[in-house]
């Protein structure tokens, strides 16, 4: 018997990366704005900015994305709510990517995986740190993970076809019984999470959490780590490290406020915790978020 390999045909494919950048800003960054000859995009994780791309300016919140062709004009301006950023630009001369021209989308979990392993493989691929926007070339290390290129270009691949079949498949029909439990589910996890977040000052339990969602311990854990990859409590833990680090950036109040207002017992204990998630102390963390707004600050 005589095998045929089949060749498999590439799409999309990204012959290079320039930058990868998580950022933090303060409430009040401005960005004046650049043009280069390759692609960009820019996630919202949290948060909200104005964006000005070419001649239209896009208020994005967090979970929506927009890519910038090569050549277009682009800058950025925070609007007084601190956001987190994920910025990436990469090279790519597939016709298939003017699928992308002044594209924005509402990205899902698939995206999401995505680009959190790109940061992940980044991290530890590059030596150039990932929150200096002055960044114009990666540092490759010497002891780089073996095959760490191929994984970034691989989850870029695979996220930029994500989000051209998510278009594609936009309005085709789904199975109504999984779609519906898909949704009850997505639905309540949502319904948990707006719950944690209007109660960011309180002292929750799990037990609270549950009673006052109507739903027994061991169901809410299964569907919450199944939709969300952890626990709830873990959850909203770091709903409150994120809720401080965004009013840090926002510099109107202290350290011990702070503390108050998402009901820790006490500034050390908020402090322990807020190590043991960022791995930095709440005053380490304040000197890091005025080191880089300072470099572009509104006067």
């Amino acid at each position: 018997m005589g095998y045929e390999a089949l060749p498999l045909k590439s799409a999309l494919c990204v012959e290079a990366i320039v930058s990868v950048h998580y950022f933090e800003y303060s409430s009040n960054y401005y960005f004046e704005g650049e043009q280069h000859d390759f692609w960009e995009f820019l996630y919202v994780d949290k948060g909200e900015l104005d964006v000005l791309a070419g001649e239209e300016t896009h208020r994005l919140h967090k979970g929506q994305m927009i890519f910038h062709q090569p050549g277009e004009f682009h800058a950025l301006r925070t609007t007084g709510v601190a956001p987190n950023l994920v910025v990436i630009s990469f090279v790519c001369r597939d016709p298939a990517m003017h699928f992308f021209d002044g594209r924005r989308f509402d990205v899902g979990d698939t995206v999401r995986m995505h680009l959190a392993a790109v940061l992940e493989e980044a991290e530890s691929a590059f030596s150039t740190p990932l929150n200096d926007p002055l960044t114009t070339r990666l540092i490759r290390r010497e002891d780089a993970p073996f095959g760490a290129d191929g994984m970034i270009s691989s989850h870029l691949e695979q996220m930029l076809i994500s989000l051209v079949r998510q278009e594609q498949t936009l309005h085709r029909e789904e199975k109504p019984s999984s779609l519906i439990r898909t949704r009850n589910q997505q639905d309540f996890v949502d319904h948990v999470t707006a719950y944690l977040h209007a109660n960011l000052s309180q002292r929750l339990t799990l037990a609270d959490v549950c009673r006052e969602n109507l739903v027994g311990r061991s169901y809410l854990q299964k569907i919450f780590r199944e939709k969300t990859g952890g626990g709830v409590m873990e959850y909203f833990g770091e709903l409150k490290i994120r809720a401080a680090q965004e009013y840090i950036r926002e510099g109107r109040y202290n350290f011990t406020e702070i503390a108050s207002m998402l009901g820790y017992n006490s500034i050390h204990y908020f402090s322990r915790h807020f190590k043991k998630v960022t791995g930095m102390t709440p005053s380490e963390y304040a000197s890091s978020v005025k080191v880089l707004a300072g470099k572009n600050r509104i006067e």
